[in-house]
């Protein structure tokens, strides 16, 4: 069962997951300055939360305990599922957000495109040529599973593209790096439209 703790009073979202394979406390300030407190177990997959909180000046706070012995994927995907919850309980209404956001960022020879809509839609749009290759001990293919997860469970439309690269780490990271970009101007505020940003009135 995963549990939103508060309510958005603050844009600021705390979720705890409790399951047979994952035990998740994660908290998520989207008006922080880049801290990141993480603990995974999977060395790597740390590193890119870490770059994430850092690049997209969000305070993020994830303490995670799973069945590793069986592979990364159950706590990469839930980790994913828990930042698209708080994502999303951060944002409240979405009133005075940006609401769209993109980045195009290199990473030695890698080039990654990411934009971004928190439209309410979930979709992940993903065109990145990852080998199946194990990077520390976190498998680079498992990057697909965490955003498919952030976008369902934080009801975003989200674009990843690899223009350049061959490395595998650089492209991981640099996912991270430009969904992490996107994701500030995205959430960020807009001065002259203090409403929801939709014809509609609502996301």
């Amino acid at each position: 069962m995963t549990v939103p703790l508060q309510p958005a009073l603050t844009r600021v979202g705390v979720v705890e997951r409790d399951t047979k394979e994952t035990q998740i406390r994660l908290r998520l300030d989207l008006d922080g300055q880049g801290r990141g407190a993480i603990q995974t177990g999977i060395g790597f997959f740390d590193h890119m939360l870490e770059l994430f909180a850092r690049h997209g000046l969000f305070d993020l706070d994830v303490s995670a305990s799973g069945d590793l012995h069986t592979g990364a994927h159950h706590t990469v995907e839930d980790v994913g599922i828990c930042l698209g919850i708080a994502l999303e309980q951060a944002l409240g209404t979405k009133a005075g957000i940006v609401r769209y956001g993109s980045s195009l960022l290199p990473m030695d020879e890698t080039l990654i495109q990411a934009a971004l809509d928190l439209s309410g839609r979930p979709l992940l749009a993903w065109d990145v040529g990852l080998p199946p290759v194990a990077i520390g001990t976190f498998d680079a293919l498992l990057a697909v599973e965490f955003f498919q997860a952030l976008a369902n469970n934080g009801r975003l439309t989200l674009h990843v593209r690899m223009l350049a690269g061959s490395n595998p780490h650089h492209i991981v990271e640099g996912v991270f790096k430009a969904v992490a970009r996107a994701l500030d101007v995205a959430t960020g505020a807009d001065p002259r439209s203090p409403g929801v940003p939709s014809t509609k009135g609502l996301l």
